[in-house]
């Protein structure tokens, strides 16, 4: 007679097993790795001293010195320093050697390692992944909290904040670059209204953003600015300090419709072809009718924008406003205030249109950009805002795309607008 003794085969021990998830997060591997981390670092600085003194710890000067090799460095050691690092690795406790070195005029100076510098704390992939963290969006406590695993509680708000002011300086750069080179034929201005924190009090301020589009279609940022509002001088602040850097005279604008950026545009570009965004224009006739009607003007409207060829839009414009002159005469009012400059882009080759209706390059990077600062219902300055801003797209987190029908962006306008006679 026999009997089965087989028994089940567990990976690993039936308790562990049932252990909750965020019990059991324990790595051996990586804590092997972590554990050495401490000796390469050190060996990698002690390879350095070496290198620099010509000879290992303990050993002798060279009595004489071979033909064609430089000198030894005349110097000593004088003990360890203790040095804290934190990095991708986590956060380990150093004992770095220290040496004298001497000079000809017989004056002595500190030895400082070029692998690990006077004072560094964090490694440059440490800050990268704190930025990287803190841009993604989440506020400058809560990264403590998302790094947690990695640093084991290192980094905290302090830290956060320290390494988001090194970014300052790539800002400051990026602010005062030369655009003489950039053959920017486009512009979308726009504007966004944030909240930040100005002597204490939560303020709401304008970032007023300028994206070009080069020859090839490709956008790219050119500026972002904190201002008090979007008035004409605030506008023309920021065109001034562009044409001052060197931008060239575009050959099509397209702007939200604010009355103080046209203002602007019309004193420093007059006679340059402006685009009023579509979608600005569409909840300006919203606001101005009852809830009743907001389906039927959106359906009359986007009939009208989005016509196949500038005849269709013409008299589908002369349509809609025959029609609502006498429903709602004040969305009427609305569209005959834009002009012709809503419907610039039909002298453009229809595969542009698309692109050239609208402001929305810059919108999605608005809303975007909003849902990065939501846990951060008002932002510690101004400054911060705009360099927040900037600082999604130049670490790619946000990318920007071509414009649709960028291959016939070299193609010149029509001189006939649409007829707005009604």
């Amino acid at each position: 007679m026999t009997s089965s003794t087989t028994m089940p085969v567990h990976s690993q021990p039936e308790a562990e097993a049932e252990r909750p998830v965020f019990d059991n997060w324990f790595d051996p591997l990586e804590a092997e790795i972590r554990a050495r981390v401490r000796e390469l670092v050190q060996t990698i600085i002690e390879e350095e001293l070496e290198a620099t003194l010509m000879r290992p710890r303990y050993g002798r000067l060279a009595k004489q010195t071979v033909p064609g090799v430089a000198p030894p460095a005349v110097g000593h050691r004088h003990g360890h320093r203790p040095r804290t690092l934190t990095g991708t690795f986590g956060r380990v406790e150093l004992e770095l050697p220290r040496a004298r070195l001497e000079a000809s005029d017989g004056t002595t100076s500190e030895w400082h390692s070029r692998a690990l510098r006077a004072y560094q704390r964090r490694t440059l992939a440490a800050d990268e992944l704190i930025a990287s963290t803190y841009l993604a969006g989440t506020n400058t406590r809560r990264v403590r909290q998302a790094l947690a695993a990695v640093f084991r509680g290192a980094v905290g708000k302090d830290v956060v904040s320290r390494v988001w002011r090194k970014v300052k300086g790539d800002w400051d750069a990026w602010n005062t670059r030369s655009l003489a080179g950039e053959p920017i034929v486009r512009l979308i201005l726009d504007g966004t209204v944030v909240r930040v924190r100005l002597d204490g009090k939560a303020t709401s301020i304008s970032l007023l953003v300028v994206i070009g589009v080069r020859a090839d279609g490709q956008k790219v940022l050119l500026a972002v600015k904190n201002m008090g509002g979007e008035s004409t001088e605030a506008w023309r602040a920021v065109l001034d300090d562009l044409v001052g850097r060197g931008l060239c005279r575009p050959q099509f604008l397209i702007v939200d419709g604010a009355a103080g950026l046209e203002k602007a545009i019309a004193m420093l570009w007059d006679g340059v072809p402006v685009q009023r965004c579509t979608v600005h224009k569409h909840r300006n006739l919203l606001a101005h009718a009852p809830d009743r009607l907001h389906e039927e003007i959106t359906a009359d409207y986007t009939d009208m924008i989005y016509a196949a060829t500038p005849n269709e839009v013409a008299a589908r414009r002369k349509a809609f406003l025959r029609k609502w002159r006498v429903r709602c005469r004040a969305v009427a009012d609305s569209l005959e205030e834009a002009g012709d400059r809503l419907f610039t882009f039909t002298r453009l080759p229809p595969s542009q249109w698309k692109s050239a209706r609208t402001t929305n390059a810059i919108e999605r990077l608005h809303e975007e950009f909003k849902r990065r600062i939501k846990t951060q219902t008002v932002l510690p300055s101004a400054e911060t805002a705009a360099m927040l801003f900037w600082a999604l797209l130049a670490s790619g987190q946000i990318n920007m795309r071509k414009v649709d029908g960028w291959p016939t962006l070299a193609s010149p306008l029509t001189h006939q607008p649409i007829e707005l006679a009604a």
